[in-house]
């Protein structure tokens, strides 16, 4: 009998300054402001990053030759408390089309007292990949989450990204 392979998801959470639903739209509609420009999985400069407002909507950056790459798919939409958005990178840091093979990430929104939000974010999936790549690629987002969230909360906060 084989076993299924699994990964263990990478989980972050973050207190944020603001409400869920300035927390969400900062992260969603936002997403150009925090988003860093290094991030990215295009051929040239990042100029803008996009995640359209809706179940199917697609999560892309807009690069200095035009190019638009997708990052992912929204696959949930509840503002001001949930998103999940498909991860469509491969373990080589290009686009992979093939959602089949795709992680995950899904981000939780939750009031906490004083008007400030508990961000739970659970990216997973990885063995979809395969062992090696999803080993590969969940290490590195483990690493990553916490800076990319910091953007995210300062952001939030009105003092920018810096990026």
């Amino acid at each position: 009998m084989s076993r299924a392979l699994e990964i263990a998801p990478v989980r972050k959470t973050l207190v944020i300054e603001a409400s869920p639903e300035r927390t969400f739209e900062v992260f969603t509609a936002g997403i150009d402001r925090w988003w860093p420009k290094t991030h990215t999985l295009g051929r040239t400069p990042l100029v803008r990053s996009v995640i359209e407002p809706f179940v199917g909507g697609r999560w892309y950056s807009v690069h200095a030759d035009g190019a638009e790459v997708t990052v992912g798919h929204v696959r949930a939409w509840q503002p001001g408390v949930r998103l999940v958005l498909g991860w469509e990178i491969s373990a080589d840091w290009k686009p992979e089309a093939r959602v089949a093979v795709s992680s995950e990430v899904e981000v939780r929104f939750i009031a906490v007292a004083a008007g400030r939000t508990r961000l739970e974010l659970e990216h997973r999936h990885f063995e979809r990949m395969g062992a090696e790549a999803g080993a590969k690629m969940r290490h590195e987002v483990d690493g990553g989450w916490p800076k990319i969230l910091e953007l995210l909360a300062r952001e939030v906060a009105g003092g920018g990204a810096g990026c």
